[in-house]
């Protein structure tokens, strides 16, 4: 479908302040839902695991029915919005947690928080597809870079005045928790606005036939498997220390509320410079390429975390690994959609989301499992380990598509 420049204009800032809406939500409440749970909670090693790898298993069983319905819309724009007002309406309910008197009350939060994710699922795959729909596939590197690094220095200041706020409050105050939700939640209704005001034409179904989240025929498209393999290693490697992080600032190096929020700063403040960096260079080199310094880069944020707990060592370290996050965020997803087909765009999106679901359920518990099994050090020298090795394999992707680009150009050469 191809829209006018002027459209591809509009809907390109709309998505900036429906982003920024989002970033917003999101920084006043997944930010602080581990620390929620352990300071307020009192959730166990294995509970904050489960916040990070359980709503995974909700949108593994979401997956199909959201690709079913995506694929089946002729408009994606309400059905995108009413999945965030779905989504966000879960932030309300955490309000009221703390009022709750129950032995029981972490294992509430790690359930809603599993839930949640249900019209989540719905409301991720529908925006990914929206948006794929409506940027030209020429505008995408230069767009999404432009995007990240506002939505990113957005969700650094709204991080790091909720850090300057929380300093005001003891660690095991529910209040302000309970107002970051409640505010989370209004950002969030903003978010559903911004989806509404975009631009969109309406898709003519009967041109169009989709596979199947499931069909073999996605595995037998080779650019797809080929990113697929590389991307669910690397995304496992990665995935593996996320709440490995948050239990090493939060048990070990004993972080308050204020310092959790200026890693996250550090971290994005990184991002936001190097933004426009990965953009250039993501137009001048092929995103396989990229993707293996990225995962090189990224390989190095385990282990550098584990020999400090000095605050300002650790704040420096996120600065650090900020720079190749911002990488993997805009170069992996760009690189997804390189490696689809459009007409089928929707259902390969699916299908990469219900399988990434399967890895973010079991890396985290891979993680903690080791920590609990061995040692914090162990677990994090394991995940740098596995994400070198998938810089390893995006350099063996990079070769073959080398080499297949190579044997493409002289066939066609013969052929003339």
């Amino acid at each position: 479908m191809i829209y006018s420049k002027q459209d591809v204009l509009h809907n390109e800032s709309q998505s900036i302040k429906n982003g920024a809406a989002q970033t917003i939500a999101l920084s006043l409440s997944n930010n602080y839902f581990i620390l929620f749970a352990i300071a307020i909670l009192g959730a166990s090693n294995y509970q904050v695991s489960l916040i990070s790898s359980l709503p995974s298993i909700v949108g593994m069983a979401a997956m199909l029915p959201a690709a079913f319905i995506v694929n089946k819309l002729e408009e994606k724009r309400k059905f995108t919005a009413y999945s965030i007002l779905f989504t966000r309406l879960f932030l309300l309910l955490m309000v009221f947690l703390p009022f709750i008197k129950s032995n029981h009350i972490a294992w509430f939060f790690v359930i809603l928080i599993a839930i949640m994710n249900l019209p989540g699922t719905f409301m991720n795959l529908s925006w990914q597809a929206f948006i794929g729909d409506l940027i030209p596939a020429e505008r995408r590197n230069l767009f999404f870079g432009q995007r990240n690094k506002v939505l990113t220095l957005i969700g650094m200041i709204a991080t790091l005045i909720v850090g300057l706020c929380m300093k005001a409050y003891h660690s095991s105050n529910a209040l302000p928790y309970q107002l970051l939700f409640l505010v989370a939640f209004i950002f969030g209704m903003f978010e559903l606005y911004y989806i509404l005001k975009h631009k969109e034409e309406k898709t003519n179904l009967q041109l169009t036939e989709h596979y199947s989240p499931f069909s073999k025929h996605l595995f037998q498209y080779k650019p797809y498997v080929t990113f697929l393999i590389c991307a669910l290693f690397f995304n496992f490697a990665w995935q593996m220390a996320w709440s490995l992080f948050s239990i090493y600032q939060i048990r070990i190096a004993h972080a308050t509320a204020f310092w959790v929020s200026l890693f996250t700063v550090s971290n994005q403040l990184s991002q936001i410079v190097s933004y426009p960096w990965w953009a250039k260079m993501a137009n001048r080199y092929s995103n396989t390429q990229l993707l293996i310094w990225i995962s090189i880069g990224m390989a190095t944020a385990p282990i550098l975390n584990i020999l400090s707990t000095n605050f300002i060592y650790l704040f420096i370290v996120n600065f650090f690994s900020g720079f190749f996050v911002s990488g993997t965020v805009l170069i992996l997803f760009n690189s997804l959609l390189d490696a689809t087909e459009e007409d089928h765009r929707t259902s390969y999106i699916a299908n990469y989301n219900f399988l990434l679901s399967i890895i973010a359920f079991i890396a985290p518990q891979v993680g903690v499992f080791l920590l609990e099994s061995y040692s914090m050090n162990f677990a994090m020298i394991i995940s740098t380990i596995f994400r070198g090795l998938a810089g390893v394999l995006f350099g063996v992707m990079a070769y073959r598509m080398t080499q297949s680009k190579q044997l493409d150009y002289k066939q066609d050469k013969i052929s003339m």
